[in-house]
């Protein structure tokens, strides 16, 4: 057999060095995270919005002893979530694929899955940070809630990581549909507000119309805010809640739902967005910016 034969025949090598690229990647990407303020501030503004807002509230969730401001801790602490998954993220892919990123992906073996693997490493540290910079001021500055045993902390781990699971597909969905990052933040914010008022996160959904809430339980912020709020609040508290329970099984069972439609929608719609991408449409779309004055011409 010739070498050439032999090279035909030989098996490709694992994948596992795309998964050492993307981690390096990550690693990279966490670095200039952490070294850019602008970026950092961002991050640290919603934590200090929370405690503001948790310092002012002094009354008790309705027909318990829980003070509302726990309620609300727990509700930013969802939000935080939602929002690096369902707003970030996109912003992220859409704003990259406009700097030629995706299109030198392309060309560069095993990149794709590289770069997802670094995405990934680099929301979970967003998501892990936000989270655990929110619950450790809250508990110090304004007395907040943390889980009062080891199941509490288990439920807070496993809710984080479905809420995450549930919506980081969805954002990498929008991000390879949102044509540009000024319409991205457009089309997302607004309704990532909506959300928020209606899924309970601020104040009891209870006090809600039910058709809202109704509405509220189809997406899965409202699961991600009950869910944490089972870790971090007592036992007292489910009275607030719609059906008098924390609801954990149904919590499991939407954000597990809303993962696989995620992923179902990302997949493909990552592939198309890889496979349309070319230097003369990355151009085109650059000229159209300049002409709008997006960027320079």
């Amino acid at each position: 057999m010739t070498n050439d034969t032999a090279g035909a025949h030989r098996p490709q090598g694992p994948r596992r060095p795309a998964w050492r690229t993307g981690c390096r990647r990550g690693v990279i990407e966490v670095r200039h995270l952490l070294r850019n303020p602008k970026e950092m501030s961002g991050h640290v503004t919603n934590v200090v919005v929370a405690l503001l807002v948790a310092a002012y509230i002094s009354d008790d969730v309705p027909g318990t002893d829980t003070p509302l401001a726990h309620l609300v801790l727990a509700g930013f602490a969802a939000y935080l979530l939602f929002q690096i998954g369902l707003i970030n993220l996109p912003q992220m892919l859409v704003t990259e694929r406009e700097e030629g990123v995706l299109l030198r992906l392309r060309a560069t073996p095993g990149g794709i899955p590289a770069y997802l693997v670094a995405k990934c490493l680099l929301l979970v540290t967003m998501a892990t940070g936000s989270l655990a910079l929110l619950l450790g001021a809250s508990a110090l500055l304004v007395d907040g809630p943390l889980p009062r045993d080891g199941g509490g902390w288990v439920t807070l781990l496993w809710v984080t990581a479905l809420g995450l699971l549930a919506v980081v597909p969805l954002g990498a969905a929008l991000g390879a549909v949102l044509p540009n990052p000024r319409e991205a933040l457009a089309l997302i914010v607004l309704p990532a507000m909506g959300l928020l008022i209606t899924s309970g996160a601020v104040f009891p959904i209870t006090s809600l119309p039910v058709p809202v809430q109704q509405v509220a339980a189809v997406f899965p912020l409202k699961w991600m805010a009950q869910g944490l709020r089972s870790a971090l609040l007592p036992d007292a508290a489910r009275a607030a809640e719609p059906a008098g329970s924390w609801e954990l099984p149904m919590v499991a069972l939407v954000l597990a739902a809303w993962a696989v439609v995620g992923f179902l929608l990302a997949v493909p719609l990552l592939r198309r967005a890889a496979r349309r991408e070319s230097g003369s449409r990355l151009a085109a779309r650059r000229r159209k910016a300049a002409e709008s004055g997006a960027v320079p011409a």
